[in-house]
């Protein structure tokens, strides 16, 4: 059975025990919050930040690299459904990390006939990364609420979240 093959079956299941479960899910997060993370499917971020299901809105990107499409998703988020802080989660051994941008659109041109128009920042060091994302979304004119905004990696080999200065 393929991956895409075993959603439906994987639903039943959760369908199962779901019953009653959420009620009353609000559409705001109640502690109106998002996070930003990186798309790894090591990030157990649920656990590991302690939220559960309605608690915030999670945006996943490659690297947890806030472009203008996550700056889209924030302003929607703020203006649209009350969230007020935002944390922007890296983690360590991501595959961003001496990313070659330029080799990967010409790589997408080379085998499509098309040259992507965007691009794929990779960076050296996950900390300043997670930081000039955090300055990113601090000096977005779009989002009414700038001022509670932190910067975090996520270690995926211990589970251990720590703050970025």
């Amino acid at each position: 059975m393929t991956a895409l093959e075993r959603l439906i079956p994987a639903n039943a299941s959760y369908l199962a025990g779901f019953h009653g479960r959420f009620p009353d899910r609000p559409v705001r997060p109640r502690l109106q919050l998002a996070v930003v993370s990186c798309m790894d499917s090591r990030l157990a971020l649920f656990g590991a930040l302690g939220l559960e299901i309605g608690d915030a809105h999670l945006i996943r990107t490659a690297g947890a690299i806030v472009t203008p499409e996550v700056l889209r998703s924030l302003a929607i988020s703020q203006r649209k459904l009350a969230t007020r802080e935002i944390a922007i989660i890296g983690h360590t051994d991501c595959g961003m990390l001496n990313f070659d941008d330029e080799a990967f659109r010409s790589e997408l041109e080379t085998e499509s006939g098309q040259r992507p128009d965007w691009d794929v920042p990779g960076f050296a060091r996950v900390e300043d990364s997670v930081a000039e994302s955090v300055e990113r979304v601090r000096s977005c004119g779009w989002l009414p609420s700038r001022d509670s905004v932190a910067g975090f990696v996520f270690d995926v080999r211990t589970g251990e979240v720590r703050a970025v200065d």
